[in-house]
């Protein structure tokens, strides 16, 4: 019996999970990427869910969890599905810098998200002082800490849209690329059992 390679019409879905500490700016983000404007937001206390259709034949599910004290002892609840890492980090608060180290740390430890590729949006670029996306790079460790996926660092503005199309299309790359991999190996796995 052979396999047979059948063309996929359908449309392909990747999960991408958005963490960050409280006010990094996930959910006006988020917004942002869906509907092109700025809304006022609260803390998200839980998660939010959205979709966006970055082609005709691709869509990102976003998961944006609260980023709260509280809310980051559950952010292990969402990984398993996880095709992407959006993680966001309020570039312009330098006092909880290295806070946001630490999560980003933590997170990409977990064994669900060893090979998913990582994007880091340096946000809140229009605040004076506000770290480039180079210092973010290297205070975060992100060379090392993501050497075995695809990452990116992005610098962006939620509240202009500055920096958020090269990110959704790196984004979209990225995830792309993860799913067929993942479809290749499992093919692979396949074949093997055969």
């Amino acid at each position: 019996m052979g396999l047979q390679h059948t063309k996929h019409s359908e449309v392909k879905q990747a999960n991408i999970l958005m963490l960050g500490l409280d006010s990094a700016g996930k959910s006006t983000l988020l917004y942002k990427f869906k509907y092109k404007d700025v809304f006022l937001t609260v803390p998200t206390i839980g998660f939010n869910v959205d979709m966006i259709d970055t082609r005709k034949d691709f869509t990102l599910t976003f998961w944006d969890v609260g980023g709260q004290q509280k809310m980051r002892r559950s952010w292990c609840n969402f990984l398993e599905n996880a095709d992407g890492l959006l993680y966001v980090v309020d570039s312009s608060d330098k006092r909880r810098l290295e806070e946001s180290k630490k999560e980003f740390e933590l997170i990409l430890k977990n064994e669900f998200l060893k090979s998913v590729p990582v994007i880091v949006l340096a946000n809140k670029q229009d605040l004076p002082g506000a770290l480039n996306a180079e210092e973010i790079t290297r205070r975060f460790n992100v060379k090392k800490h993501c050497s075995n996926k695809n990452w990116y660092v992005q610098p962006c503005c939620a509240i202009t849209g500055a920096g958020l199309s090269e990110a959704l299309q790196r984004l979209t790359t990225f995830a792309k690329h993860y799913i067929r991999a993942k479809e290749t190996s499992t093919t692979f796995k396949e074949i093997e059992t055969l």
